[in-house]
């Protein structure tokens, strides 16, 4: 029974979307993604989640602990992932590009506002 885990196995699917899981209780908490449902909160600012990782991810947030330093500037950062995005600016990859002026950009937040000033256009770049 155990053992599909260790092997790869992913028994499990989501009659929704279709991915598949080892156990049936990640296709369970994967499911809350479909009905909407947030079962988890912060207890600081009452912020809901579907998944209890994302929540797990998101509480330093409050407490401004910033353990994810940059290997290559040293910049420490809340989150794994705004390391990776950060990186961009040393390796120069620019994966937001202007159709209306052919400019890139490394930071989504950086295009968005370039965006918003060539075409006047608000939300998402």
């Amino acid at each position: 029974m155990h053992k599909h885990i260790h092997i790869g196995e992913k028994a499990y699917h989501c009659d929704i979307c279709g991915k598949s899981f080892s156990s049936c209780v990640h296709l369970s908490t994967h499911k809350y993604i479909h009905t909407g449902e947030r079962p988890y909160h912060c207890d600081i600012c009452g912020k809901s989640f579907s998944q209890s990782n994302d929540l797990k991810k998101h509480k330093p947030i409050h407490t401004g602990e910033r353990k994810y330093p940059c290997d290559i500037c040293g910049k420490p950062f809340i989150q794994q992932s705004a390391v990776s995005i950060h990186k961009r600016i040393h390796t120069g990859e620019r994966q937001y590009h202007c159709d209306v002026c052919g400019k890139s950009f490394s930071q989504s937040t950086d295009f968005k506002r370039h965006k918003h000033i060539q075409t006047g256009e608000k939300g998402k770049g």
